[in-house]
């Protein structure tokens, strides 16, 4: 960062500053385009309502396009410093070891970037869908470059990190119909009647009930219903559970709560 005489300049300064000036100027007013026009442009370019597919991809490139806005406006500013060229030309010549030491050092957001992009390319994911994600139930906020937000049906945000997202298990209720099926679970002691159990909530709830797995400690009873749309899910199951609970105490066939 010092000019040919070894001192900075006033001149080598202002240049800088503009430059990145500049460049936030130009985040500001793509972004301003893309909440006032860009909507409105793809809708009347689809003719109809912007899909959500679109929207997901949409919203990524537009973040992608204020990074790279950001990175040139910073290589500019400091392409004004004859240091920095001299210190570039010095890293070029030991690229082995830099990017050795770059990538060891950035790793972590380089994978989150590039599974970013894979999530907007091939979309398991988009903005509005209700998923389920490591004991995290909720709807699709937004989708970033490094991270994607659910918002929770209690309201919570939940941040996940995009590299985490695409390389594990994700239940998108969303996807095939938009509509979700109930699946409740039931425990039975293990000398309780599992027979006349899944007799009693069959008669209660119209619904297929089926021994879902014998264990020392008890025996769990599956129990389906109509589908709803995935923001029911929650309290619809709930529901359920909780008549069958009571029928299966009118029964007998659970202690009652003290």
């Amino acid at each position: 960062m010092f000019a040919a005489d070894g001192a900075t300049t006033a001149e080598q300064w202002i240049s800088a500053g503009v430059a990145i000036l500049i460049a936030f100027v130009m985040v500001f007013l793509l972004d301003a385009f893309f909440k006032r026009r860009g909507k409105a442009f793809a809708e009347s370019v689809l003719q109809g309502n912007i899909s959500q597919e679109t929207d997901t991809r949409l919203r990524f490139l537009r973040r992608l396009l204020y990074a790279f806005i950001i990175l040139v406006g910073v290589a500019v500013a400091l392409s004004q410093f004859t240091g920095i060229s001299r210190l570039a030309a010095s890293l070029l010549a030991s690229g082995a070891i830099a990017a050795a030491v770059l990538g060891f050092a950035a790793r972590q957001t380089l994978a989150n970037f590039v599974a970013g992009i894979m999530i907007a390319v091939t979309q398991p994911l988009r903005v509005g869908d209700w998923v389920f994600f490591e004991d995290q139930y909720g709807v699709v906020e937004d989708i970033r470059l490094n991270y994607t937000f659910l918002r929770t049906l209690g309201g919570q945000q939940v941040v996940i990190p995009n590299e985490k997202l695409a390389s594990g298990i994700l239940r998108n209720d969303t996807l095939g119909g938009g509509a979700v099926g109930l699946d409740v679970s039931l425990w039975l002691p293990p000398a309780a009647d599992a027979g006349r159990a899944v007799a009693a909530l069959e008669e209660e709830t119209g619904q297929s009930v089926s021994v879902a797995e014998v264990t020392a400690e008890g025996v769990r009873l599956a129990v389906g219903g109509d589908p709803c749309a995935p923001p029911d899910r929650a309290p619809r199951e709930a529901e359920l559970r909780l008549r069958c609970l009571t029928r299966l105490r009118a029964e007998g066939l659970l202690p009652a709560p003290e």
